[in-house]
């Protein structure tokens, strides 16, 4: 016997409402990675390229191709749990995902607008957390969607590496 509530959406109107729902987190999650990067963009020839990195610190050019991939993920996997059932759960997964979000962008404004290296070192840290929380629940729900969290997980942890030797440094 299922358990789970049987949708009586017809399938073209769920394919419509579908594309609309990932065309708007592909439209929030790029959203927000526009308006970090307009107080990321103005640093970078400036303040950052004053600050002492380690020699594993990547060129300035890799970072915009992996966050538009890791950001393109993040709306994927949203959207993947957004289609599972109404429950508790995803909830959860949807205010998690926001959250990660939220942190995420308010990293950029603490390190590149702010400039206080160590303050964001402490909230890479919350950020990590809530993208580990956000994994989690996505992974209960969807294993593609948990799994697509994994390189952008990979990714912070070494950001969050850089991050520490930046502050270290400076």
């Amino acid at each position: 016997m299922n358990t789970m509530r049987e949708t009586t959406i017809p399938p073209a109107m769920a394919r419509k409402n579908g594309a609309i729902a990932l065309a708007a987190f592909l439209g929030l999650t790029y959203l927000v990675a526009t308006v970090s990067s307009v107080f990321t963009v103005a640093s970078i020839p400036t303040w950052y390229a004053a600050l002492a990195k380690p020699g594993f610190n990547p060129p300035n050019q890799v970072f915009g191709p992996v966050w538009t991939v890791l950001y393109t993920l993040m709306a994927i996997a949203a959207w993947l749990v957004w289609r599972r059932p109404d429950s508790g759960l995803r909830r959860a997964g949807l205010v998690w995902f926001g959250a990660q979000l939220g942190a995420n962008f308010l990293w950029s404004l603490v390190f590149f607008w702010a400039h206080q290296i160590g303050l964001a070192l402490i909230e890479i840290a919350v950020l990590w957390v809530g993208i580990l929380g956000t994994m989690a629940i996505f992974f209960r729900l969807s294993k593609a969607a948990g799994w697509m969290f994994a390189p952008y997980l990979v990714w912070v942890s070494f950001a969050g590496v850089l991050n520490f030797m930046i502050w270290r440094l400076n």
